[in-house]
C-alpha cells in the first residue's frame, strides 16, 4: 500500500521494496536510507520531486510527480537566470 505525504507527491510502498538500494544511492536529499529488509523513508519532507528514485526503482515501489516542487523551481530558476530559488509551501518547494 502506498503511503502519501502532504508535503509533496512522494508515494512509497514498502511492501513492494526489495531493498536493492537504488533509491538511497540516487536521492540527492537523503530521503531514503538502508533498512534491514526494506528501504526506510527517513526524510519524506526533503523530497524535491526530481523523480530519480522512481526512475531507478526496479519494482515500482516509489511514485513521485516529477516536474513539480523543488526540482521544477530549480530548473525554472536556471532557465530564467534567477540566482535565488523561492522555498516554502506556496511555491511547492519545502526542502530549502
Amino acid at each position: 500500500m502506498f503511503n502519501s505525504y502532504t508535503e509533496n507527491t512522494l508515494l512509497y510502498d514498502a511492501d513492494l521494496c526489495i531493498n536493492c538500494g537504488k533509491c538511497w544511492e540516487v536521492c540527492p536529499h537523503g530521503v531514503f536510507a538502508p533498512g534491514d529488509k526494506k528501504a526506510v523513508l527517513v526524510k519524506p519532507i526533503a523530497c524535491m520531486e526530481c523523480g530519480a528514485c522512481q526512475m531507478n526503482c526496479p519494482v515500482v515501489a516509489i511514485k513521485v510527480n516529477s516536474g513539480v516542487g523543488c526540482a521544477a523551481a530549480m530548473i525554472q530558476a536556471a532557465l530564467t537566470g534567477r540566482k535565488e530559488i523561492t522555498y516554502g509551501p506556496d511555491t511547492g518547494c519545502n526542502c530549502g
